[in-house]
């Protein structure tokens, strides 16, 4: 039997524990730094994408009320983020549907994560044209 009382023992157990635990805090808080980096930039993609989609319906609507087409596209470049695009693709100048096309590019995260592309969001409004021939 050893001359070391059970407590003696525990405690030089629980300090090399101590710094198991810090080397392992500390191989592992990187990923979770990265982990959270990319959760947000995957958020912030969609929020983009929502901004693209209202950009389009926004100038669809507008066209399809019969607001000047430079005005409505203005509004929509406005609501699309940052960069954002708005093309109208059909005018409804015939009485018929309005399609809009808006589009904007997201950078990646950069950083840690400078690994990841940029994502291209996109969407199209079609709106039917309130004014008659």
């Amino acid at each position: 039997m050893s001359g070391r009382s059970e407590r003696e023992r525990w405690q030089g157990r629980a300090a090399g524990e101590r710094g198991a635990v810090t080397a392992e805090l500390a191989m592992v808080l990187p990923l979770l730094v990265a982990l959270t980096i990319g959760l947000v930039w995957v958020l912030s993609v969609g929020a983009a994408q929502l901004r693209v989609i209202d950009a389009a319906r926004e100038t669809a609507r507008a066209i399809a009320r019969g607001d000047d087409v430079a005005a409505a596209v203005a509004a929509g470049e406005h609501v699309a983020p940052d960069g954002g695009r708005v093309a109208v693709t059909s005018a409804g100048a015939d009485g018929g549907t309005v399609r809009v096309e808006a589009s904007a590019r997201i950078a990646g995260p950069g950083a840690v994560l400078g690994w990841l592309p940029g994502v291209t969001v996109q969407a199209v409004a079609v709106a039917v044209s309130e004014g008659g021939p």
